[in-house]
């Protein structure tokens, strides 16, 4: 069979249309990410995949791949609330995504006091779920508490701190205007916004979108996703197609 020029014109085509309606919605409207680390655990999990929507709070340089300098500021700006899950760009190198739930607004106030958390003068409430878990920091299992905690808007999520609290006590956080504060839900287990040389306030500038739902989850502890006589093991299908709250 003789393949003429169209053929592959046409292929090649079909494959550049294909890679800038792929690059569109990755840009501007949802794109994937895969969670490395134990900082957002309960909530997240390593081996977690999840959807991101970028439009959720309007789009900056930091939406498009390899962040270009094409946008100087945020256009079409929705404010975040307060308890959102977001992937933003680490102020640090305005590389790398961290993934954080959102607690301080601009002009908030937020202070750790023997181990609870407060919020402009007042604490945050929680309840205590479990007195005895385990979950990871990194590749060490660790003995936890997990507490469901509630914000003044009403957001309910779970959080976990280690037995002995090793997270005392803080200076008090004054969120800058224009920035937000972060932190882990593993929060003894965290590098969010209390660590101010490494995460710190995050501009807004610096968000990327909002966590939607979970639409796959494998432990790989257990086996490589190639592996599939361990699929029954290794994928949580309990989590998969989960909102992410």
């Amino acid at each position: 069979m003789k393949l003429d020029k169209d053929f592959f014109s046409d292929n090649i085509k079909t494959l550049f249309y294909a890679l800038i309606i792929a690059i569109i919605i990755r840009s501007f409207l949802i794109q994937p990410f895969y969670i490395p680390s134990s900082s957002m655990e309960p909530t997240l999990v390593v081996g977690d995949r999840l959807f991101v929507t970028k439009y959720s709070y309007g789009y900056s340089k930091h939406s498009l791949p390899f962040s270009p300098a094409i946008l100087n500021k945020r256009i079409l700006f929705k404010n975040p609330k307060r308890g959102d899950v977001i992937v933003f760009k680490t102020p640090a190198d305005n590389r790398t995504d961290y993934i954080k739930r959102l607690i301080g607004l601009p002009g908030d106030r937020i202070q750790f006091i023997d181990a609870n958390l407060y919020l402009n003068s007042n604490e945050i409430f929680k309840s205590k779920i479990k007195s005895k878990t385990k979950i990871y920091c990194g590749n060490t299992s660790i003995d936890v508490y997990r507490f469901e905690e509630k914000l003044p808007n009403g957001k309910k999520f779970h959080t976990v701190y280690l037995k002995d609290y090793t997270y005392q006590n803080s200076d008090e956080f004054i969120v800058p205007k224009d920035h937000y504060f972060f932190l882990g839900d593993n929060r003894d287990c965290s590098k969010d916004s209390r660590f101010l040389s490494s995460v710190g306030y995050v501009h807004k500038d610096n968000l990327v979108g909002k966590a939607q739902f979970i639409f796959f989850s494998s432990d790989k502890k257990i086996g490589s996703i190639f592996a599939f006589w361990k699929w029954h093991k290794s994928i949580r299908f309990n989590r998969s197609f989960s909102k992410i709250n």
